[in-house]
């Protein structure tokens, strides 16, 4: 590749935030008074850096992506990012982590859950030597988020159909496809049966009622995404058809580029990720549209990744710390392309 080559920075970028360890958001909920020390590497040694535990988790899974392409990563960037893995891919650390989820069930679900299956998927499939250990290390936390997914989805009797963290489409996606890669049949086929429950009946979503103003994701896109992982393919084409009538036609607002007020805003900005999450899904479903729509699909998707390129890692932190992964989802790292 080319010294232009985007992912060079993309790289540069994941080792800076990893390993700044300032602003942290916890996310910990204190038991009482001797449970309130959210130091981030005391309490999540192998997930903190990168402002939160699911942003540093999803940058780890970025980082084992760029490591494994044929990026130009510098000799210096590749040995950083390498010495952050085995640091926190390790026996030790990862027992801290299934720890902590044992004790706090709902942390994190479903997205940051997802995030760390993908992870450990990533691991058993790296090209990277050391990965091996990663592997074994990670696999009692993928272990134990099966468990956890297998007794909430049961008791989900709704989907959450917002945006943000809480999207269950979104959630179902990302851990459907690395229970997929570690082989839990088992999981992949209590999320496929969820996912029937709550949307095979959908018909005629409101498109046009997206965004909202601190949305990452779009709810119609991901429900579409995830849908696309559990029909056949000609099943699918004729649920998204009947889903989104008006998709890929003049003036459907799924193809308009996101609008951000405040770049330095950690809410607003969630605005950039909708628009590289929104091209990532846009692509996975163009297939299943007539060439005319597949066209205008792809146009719009080449806008938003455009749109937002400058600050994915030149921005604030309050972008930097997220949006390789979501550049990466965008140019197709990770993304199945059919059902399994």
């Amino acid at each position: 590749m080319t010294a232009s080559d985007p992912r060079t920075a993309w790289a540069d970028t994941a080792l800076r935030v990893l390993t700044t360890p300032w602003p942290w958001a916890s996310g910990h909920m204190s038991r009482d008074e001797d449970d309130c020390d959210v130091t981030p590497w005391e309490l999540h040694p192998s997930f903190h850096g990168s402002l939160d535990w699911h942003s540093s988790c999803h940058m780890q899974w970025s980082a084992i992506q760029l490591l494994d392409s044929d990026a130009d990563i510098s000799d210096d960037t590749a040995s950083g990012l390498l010495g952050q893995l085995d640091l926190r891919l390790s026996a030790p650390a990862i027992g801290t982590e299934v720890d902590y989820l044992r004790a706090h069930p709902g942390f994190e679900r479903p997205y940051g859950w997802g995030w760390a299956v993908r992870l450990a998927a990533a691991t058993t499939t790296s090209t990277q030597d050391c990965a091996a250990p990663w592997a074994r290390a990670i696999r009692p936390l993928a272990e134990t988020i099966a468990g956890l997914t297998l007794d909430w989805l049961p008791k989900q009797v709704l989907p959450v159909r917002h945006g943000v963290h809480q999207n269950s489409a979104f959630g179902l996606g990302l851990l459907r496809d690395g229970f997929d890669v570690l082989g839990r049949r088992d999981v992949v086929g209590a999320i496929d049966a969820r996912a029937r429950d709550w949307f095979l009946d959908d018909r005629d979503y409101p498109s046009r009622w997206e965004p909202s103003g601190t949305d990452f994701l779009s709810p119609a896109l991901c429900e579409a995404d995830l849908m696309r992982r559990v029909l056949a393919p000609d099943d699918f084409g004729d649920w998204l058809g009947a889903f989104l009538p008006h998709f890929g036609g003049w003036g459907d607002r799924l193809l308009e580029v996101p609008r951000v007020g405040d770049v330095r805003d950690g809410q607003l900005v969630h605005q950039f990720g909708l628009a590289l999450s929104r091209a990532a899904q846009l692509r996975t479903l163009s297939p299943f549209l007539r060439s005319d729509r597949a066209e205008r699909v792809e146009v719009a998707a080449s806008a938003m990744v455009a749109a937002v390129s400058g600050q994915i890692t030149s921005g604030d932190f309050m972008s930097t710390h997220w949006l390789v992964t979501f550049a990466l989802l965008a140019g197709g790292a990770g993304n199945p392309s059919a059902t399994s």
